[in-house]
C-alpha cells in the first residue's frame, strides 16, 4: 500500500482526493497540510511514498515546497497539482523536484494514474503539459552551477518571476500564472530589483536580456508594468 500525504489549502479539494482515494485500496492517506511549511514538517515526520501537492499555497508555495521535499525526503515523489499550466510553472514544477504534474481541471482517473506511475518509480506529464517542458528545457537552463553569473543567487522561483517580468507580463498576470497574490509577485520584485542591482522594470528586463534568460528578440512593456 502506497502512503499519500494531501497537500492544498482548500480543506474541500482535499476532502474531494481523499474520497477518490478510499476507492482504491492501493493508497492509503495518511496525513494532510494547508500550507507548504506544513507539508515539509509532516513529510520529515510521515516520510510518505507519495505527496500530492498543490502549487498555489500560502506562505511558502508549492514550488519551494516540492523543493525542501525532495532535500529532506529523498524517498517521497510529488505529484503536483496546478490550475495553469504555462511553461515557466510546468519548468519550476519539474526543477523543484515533481515527478507528475496535473491540472486541477483533469478528470479523477488522470489524478489516479499519476500517482499509481509515480508510486512505482515513473513520471507523469500529458502531451500539453510535454510540449511545454520540452519548450522549457530547450532554453539555457538557470539553475544551479550552468546559470548565467548574474543569475546565480536566484532562487528557481525568482527566475520564474524574472522571466515573466522580462516577457512583459504585469504583476497581475505573473500572479494569475503563478497561483501567488499579487502584493507577493511585487516583492519579488522589489527582491529581484536588490540583488541584481537595477532600480525598476527596465533593469530587470535588461538582465534577463543580457543572461539568456529570454531572446533577444522579446519586447518587454516595462514602462508599463502594473
Amino acid at each position: 500500500m502506497y502512503r499519500i500525504v494531501l497537500v492544498d489549502d482548500h480543506q474541500l479539494l482535499r476532502d474531494g482526493i481523499r474520497t477518490i482515494l478510499e476507492h482504491e485500496p492501493e493508497f492509503e492517506v495518511v496525513g494532510e497540510a494547508g500550507s507548504g511549511a506544513e507539508a515539509v514538517q509532516l513529510c520529515k515526520q510521515l516520510n510518505p511514498d507519495v505527496v500530492v501537492l498543490d502549487i498555489g499555497l500560502p506562505g511558502m508555495n508549492g514550488i519551494d515546497a516540492a523543493a525542501e521535499i525532495t532535500r529532506h525526503c529523498s524517498g517521497s515523489r510529488i505529484v503536483m497539482l496546478s490550475m495553469f499550466d504555462d511553461e515557466s510553472t510546468v519548468i519550476g514544477a519539474v526543477r523543484s523536484g515533481a515527478h507528475a504534474f496535473v491540472l486541477k481541471k483533469a478528470a479523477a482517473t488522470d489524478l489516479l494514474d499519476a500517482l499509481r506511475t509515480v508510486a512505482r518509480g515513473g513520471s507523469y506529464f500529458g502531451s500539453h503539459v510535454s510540449d511545454r517542458l520540452l519548450k522549457g528545457f530547450k532554453r539555457p537552463n538557470p539553475d544551479a552551477k550552468d546559470r548565467h553569473p548574474m543569475l546565480r543567487g536566484l532562487s528557481p522561483r525568482e527566475i520564474q518571476v524574472l522571466r515573466m517580468v522580462a516577457e512583459g507580463k504585469t504583476s497581475k498576470d505573473v500572479a494569475a500564472l503563478l497561483e501567488l497574490g499579487e502584493h507577493t509577485v511585487r516583492s519579488y520584485r522589489k527582491t529581484l530589483m536588490k540583488k541584481l542591482g537595477v532600480n525598476n522594470v527596465a533593469g530587470l528586463t535588461q538582465v534577463a536580456l543580457s543572461s539568456g534568460l529570454v531572446p533577444p528578440s522579446m519586447k518587454s512593456n516595462a514602462d508599463v508594468l502594473g
